[in-house]
């Protein structure tokens, strides 16, 4: 038996507490859809946090948190992120999604092959020391096209001219110094090039502090398009 649109929604609107017609179940309970998450997390809960969602994301159960009129009013009034990631600018890999998490929550950073220049450094800066987040992920992912660019360029290739040529000259060291041992180089290359960047940003001077009190941590990770796995390298 068919049900009416007006049907479906006044059964959405009570919750989903009686059966549908048709023996298509309970709708899902949207009581939790707006909720805040936790605030203050440490780093080790921002982690988890962030592991859990991209299980849920890999296993196809994602619940899109977040995303509805409250949490869209209570942010008018600020931000409280618990996780920044500097991730690449790749369409593919979206934080909130592969994450599974809402408005809020992430608080993103994003340039091709997660290249550090002063434009993303000072969105760091500013996450940590006025956002007060507790943790950095620099995301690196697999197929990656600047880290792909920069070994042609290893192997043999012109140095791309222009804006894209500034990309390739800042990984291309990163490919230099990692050993090509056969299989998926350009997956080794884009795993280095993330390990590098998490080191240079615990190494900067505005956030050495806060990384050695334990205030933020930061991890290395790589996303790997095939499995919707996110793997953390440390």
């Amino acid at each position: 038996m068919a049900i009416s649109r007006r049907g479906a929604l006044a059964a959405k609107a009570a919750g989903g507490a009686g059966l549908l017609v048709g023996g298509l179940g309970a709708l899902p309970a949207l009581a939790d859809e707006d909720a805040p998450a936790p605030r203050r997390l440490t780093p080790d809960e921002a982690l988890d946090r962030l592991k859990a969602g991209n299980r849920r994301w890999r296993r196809l159960d994602q619940r899109h948190p977040r995303e509805g009129q409250a949490t869209r009013d209570r942010l008018v009034a600020g931000q409280h992120p618990f996780a920044l990631v500097v991730g690449c600018a790749d369409s593919r890999v979206p934080p909130e999604l592969v994450f599974d998490q809402g408005l809020g929550d992430i608080f993103d950073v994003r340039s091709a092959g997660q290249v550090l220049d002063e434009s993303v450094l000072g969105s760091v800066v500013y996450g940590v020391e006025h956002v007060h987040i507790p943790l950095i992920v620099v995301l690196g992912h697999s197929s990656c096209g600047a880290v792909t660019a920069a070994v042609d360029v290893h192997r043999g290739a012109p140095l791309p001219e222009g804006h894209i040529g500034y990309l390739v000259e800042h990984i291309l060291p990163v490919v230099e110094s990692t050993p090509d041992t056969g299989g998926d180089y350009v997956k080794t290359c884009v795993t280095a090039n993330a390990r590098h960047i998490a080191a240079e940003l615990a190494a900067d001077p505005e956030l050495t502090d806060a990384v050695q009190s334990g205030t933020v941590h930061i991890v290395a990770a790589r996303y790997d398009l095939d499995t919707s796995r996110v793997h953390f390298l440390d």
